[in-house]
């Protein structure tokens, strides 16, 4: 029975998963850092778009599971002598990151290098790995637009849905694993769903600060991906500094950039040294904690 049920969740979940997908043209709105709902002074400041003019670059992969790379930066990189920190995304089931366009501008805009591959299947972090290992190799490359521009010292990694398993995976299973200094996991396969779609990921392993960030709306939000119960489980198994929070009446797909602001947020307090920005987490009065339109808000930072 436990296998059949087993199946029958997996069969489910990527059923859902499929249908999220397709629901989506451009996964992310045009013009979500407008429309989209704050409910605190840091939320709405991290979500408006940074001072940075942003460019993107591709690359052809030379990996046989994904055709190309999608790099966004910051358009002055080429004019300075400055390094940027670097943030890999993790697609959701085939949602690839082409799908992203205005998630990523947003993150350049802000003053990182975003970089993500067209995988659809991105659970074990094994393209998440690539997409790294290339940005390394164009860091080292006099050819390169990105020579000598890359911080190896500030990288972070966010992921979606199955991508949040691959978060989990790029950045404890891999062999760049040890690079990573921070992650945000958005609303990713709970641990019972994803070992039923195979997604086996070890949470005693996470070593680096994390956000945990999901939704509250939508049957298979908060019952097939990531119910609360399971979540705050999956919290408690956070070794690391660790928050975690839900954005109220957000569903599966806009978890993707409905709490944007504060993801943000976190890179910039985590891979930039912004202080402003680690008051939405830390201090006297972390402005995410009493966030009305969140719900379920948890920290435990050191």
């Amino acid at each position: 029975m436990k296998i059949v049920g087993g199946t029958l969740l997996a069969l489910v979940l990527l059923a859902g998963i499929l249908l999220a997908t397709i629901s989506f043209s451009q996964f992310v709105p045009r013009n979500y850092v407008k429309t989209t709902a704050t409910g605190g002074r840091l939320e709405a400041n991290y979500l408006a778009m940074g001072g940075c003019r942003v460019s993107r670059h591709k690359a052809k992969a030379e990996e046989e599971a994904f055709k190309e790379y999608v790099v966004y930066y910051p358009s002055e990189l080429s004019g300075n002598e400055r390094t940027y920190p670097v943030v890999i995304f993790v697609n959701g089931t085939g949602v690839l990151a082409s799908k992203y366009k205005t998630l990523f501008q947003h993150l350049a805009s802000w003053g990182f290098i975003v970089a993500g591959n067209e995988d659809g299947s991105s659970w074990d972090g094994r393209s998440s790995d690539q997409t790294l290992d290339y940005i390394l190799r164009q860091n080292e490359d006099p050819d390169s637009l990105f020579y000598q521009k890359i911080d190896v010292d500030r990288i972070g990694i966010s992921g979606h849905s199955q991508g949040g398993a691959g978060v989990f995976n790029a950045i404890t299973e891999r062999s760049r694993s040890p690079l990573y200094k921070t992650a945000v996991a958005l609303s990713p396969t709970h641990e019972a769903g994803a070992a039923a779609l195979g997604w086996h990921y070890d949470l005693e392993q996470v070593n680096i600060p994390l956000f945990l960030m999901a939704g509250t709306q939508g049957e298979f939000e908060t019952e097939l991906v990531i119910p609360l119960e399971s979540m705050e489980e999956m919290y408690e198994k956070l070794g690391a500094d660790k928050v975690m929070a839900r954005k109220t009446g957000c569903e599966h797909g806009q978890t993707l950039y409905a709490a944007d602001g504060y993801v943000t947020a976190w890179f910039m307090w985590q891979l930039q040294g912004d202080q402003e920005a680690a008051a939405a987490f830390t201090g006297p009065k972390p402005e995410l904690l009493s966030n009305p339109l969140y719900q379920n808000q948890r920290a435990a930072l050191s």
